[in-house]
């Protein structure tokens, strides 16, 4: 059960930082957010 929560919560960090990636207007802060969304996307796939 506590796992489904967690990757629950890593989806929607990745849909929330996703997002911002593809809003953000200024290169730097695009770049900033897809670095972060690097770790999360591999806690998603269960790769540590």
């Amino acid at each position: 059960m506590l796992t489904l929560i967690y990757r629950l919560l890593v989806v929607f960090l990745i849909l929330v930082i996703g997002y911002d990636v593809f809003k953000e207007k200024r290169t730097s802060l695009q770049l900033t957010a897809a670095i972060a969304l690097v770790p999360l996307v591999l806690r998603l796939l269960l790769i540590k």
